[in-house]
């Protein structure tokens, strides 16, 4: 199983580091995050080291990913929060901290003053036709 020896995700894997896991399958586990955003902010992550979400291949991914919908409806249902965030990122640019793909599971309250920015935008003239066509080459899709 890859591993980093200075990565703490791995480290918490190996039982070095001790957690409050709470969910644990075969390919990951599931733990309380130390710097909650809110109680019951949970850390869904991959057994083994992958920096990030598009170094993994897509079964493992697959595998990985399976059981969001039942941590997510745990931690709404524990926790009474009217919804819930499940944030992933990739990269320092987009706020990935620890370089151990990680999932966020982050309950939600109405006034709870988390929130995000979202400046959303317009494209302009035949840009989204072009980043379309880059992106099926890309995908190799048509």
């Amino acid at each position: 199983m890859p591993r980093d020896p200075n990565c703490i995700f791995c480290k918490i894997v190996a039982g070095e580091i001790p957690t409050q896991k709470v969910f644990e399958t075969d390919c990951g586990l599931a733990f309380l995050d130390i710097g909650p955003l809110a109680d019951g902010h949970l850390l869904w992550i991959p057994k083994e080291h992958y920096e990030t979400l598009h170094e993994m291949a897509g079964e493992r991914v697959g595998s990985l990913c399976a059981p969001l919908p039942q941590l997510g409806e745990a931690v709404k249902n524990v926790t009474a929060a009217a919804g819930y965030n499940v944030l992933q990122n990739n990269g320092r640019v987009a706020g990935q901290v620890v370089n151990h793909v990680h999932f966020h599971i982050i309950p939600r309250a109405e006034g709870d003053g988390l929130g995000y920015r979202w400046p959303a935008r317009e494209y302009a003239q035949g840009r989204a036709e072009e980043l379309t066509e880059r992106l099926r080459s890309a995908l190799g899709s048509t």
